[in-house]
């Protein structure tokens, strides 16, 4: 091991299994609702007086995750430019980074929702090579009800091509919990309809289904990833010619923008205009959402409070998961799309819905500070282990 990296591993205490610091990754694909389930979690244990240490990954930069879970007052480390699979030198050095800083007792990251294989490619490699250090959870993979009903057959709606959803179901395959997340927006029987479904492609599957709205089995779900530690198995056969097409075809774009406004406005009305603006030229283009989220940082907040809107597909309404109360002059907004769609088309939908909705505050204007727009790249680990026992 590294030495920097192990002296500061140390600052955890002695390397009995009482002292190590517990690993705890969710997945899922985009929109699956990782970053409220993280949030949600961090806040439980911090509640119990644990010190939580957060990790978000991005093939990209200027997360809207990372200003989610910092505005609730998280130390948060962001790893961009590529998943952990292929950054996990960089993981290593986040967790120790956090480890100097507050000493976790535990780690929560989420990875890139276009991510697989993570077993073989980041849990594995944590416990052969730093298992003095971590416990291991058990791997949970979200899904978004709606989503997953479609992708199943079970419903008709926008749907992914073929090698996109090999991505979707590997992700699914290689879970230790399936989670099936926002199970409040389905009745019984479509929800017992779904689970039949993973079931059935996948037997043997451990399912369970939460909503952080109103609490479903969020207790039972957040006891077992806080002491429970993944079982070694035989790491699934993952094909990464169509790993690599499939997240190739997603478009992935971040951009950070400044407003500023001669009156107040309402920065809740604000983004849901641009999110329906952006939603609008996106349905035309035929470019199949997978998540598009926002948040607006206040220039004037001394608090860390946030706006933030969340879109997962291009039939669903733009939903605020976070609110300002008061109205605001200006701000940082940074917006976050993944779409089934050339990265030229996602940029385009931005600059003119950002322009339309920027239009109906007459008082603003809008700067583009950064913009990229992109397919991910051939995905390669840095470190596969099929069995521990290799």
């Amino acid at each position: 091991m590294n030495q920097s990296i192990s002296d500061g591993f140390q600052m955890l205490g002695d390397t009995g299994p009482k002292d190590k610091a517990r690993y705890i990754m969710i997945g899922g694909f985009l929109g699956a609702g990782k970053t409220t389930a993280l949030g949600s979690l961090a806040t439980r244990l911090a509640n119990q007086s644990i010190r939580v240490g957060l990790i978000t990954n991005d093939q990209g930069r200027n997360l809207v995750d990372t200003t989610m879970l910092r505005s609730q007052g998280f130390a948060t480390e962001e790893i961009p430019g590529g998943c952990f699979c292929c950054r996990f030198n960089s993981l290593v050095d986040a967790s120790r980074r956090l480890t100097q800083s507050t000493r976790p007792e535990v780690f929560l990251a989420e990875p890139v929702g276009s991510c697989t294989d993570l077993a073989a490619t980041v849990t594995y490699p944590l416990r052969r090579l730093y298992g003095d250090n971590f416990l291991v959870a058990p791997i949970s993979v979200m899904v978004d009800p709606i989503r997953a009903l479609r992708v199943f057959g079970l419903e008709e709606g926008g749907n992914f091509s073929k090698k996109v959803l090999y991505i979707f179901l590997k992700q699914i395959e290689e879970a230790d919990i399936v989670v099936i997340g926002k199970c409040d927006l389905l009745d019984s029987t479509r929800l017992e309809a779904l689970r039949q479904a993973i079931a059935t492609r996948f037997p043997g599957k451990d399912i369970l289904a939460v909503s952080a709205r109103d609490g479903t089995n969020l207790d039972v779900w957040y006891d077992r990833i806080t002491s429970e530690e993944q079982t070694a198995q035989t790491a699934m056969n993952v094909d990464y010619e169509v790993y690599a097409d499939g997240e190739a075809l997603l478009g992935w774009l971040n951009c950070t923008v400044q407003v500023n406004s001669n009156i107040d406005f309402d920065a809740d009305s604000f983004l849901k205009e641009v999110a329906v603006a952006i939603q609008q030229r996106l349905v035309v283009s035929h470019a199949e959402i997978a998540h598009l989220k926002m948040t607006l940082s206040p220039d004037s907040s001394i608090t860390g409070e946030i706006a933030a809107m969340n879109l997962v597909r291009n039939d669903f309404v733009p939903e605020l998961s976070y609110h300002l109360e008061d109205p605001v002059t200006g701000g940082e907004l940074i917006i976050n799309l993944r779409a089934e769609a050339a990265p030229d088309v996602l940029g385009t939908a931005l600059r003119d819905g950002l322009a339309a909705a920027t239009a109906r505050f007459p008082a603003m204007q809008t700067t583009l500070d950064h913009l990229e727009h992109f397919r991910p790249g051939k995905p390669t680990p840095t470190h596969r282990i099929g069995n521990l026992s290799d």
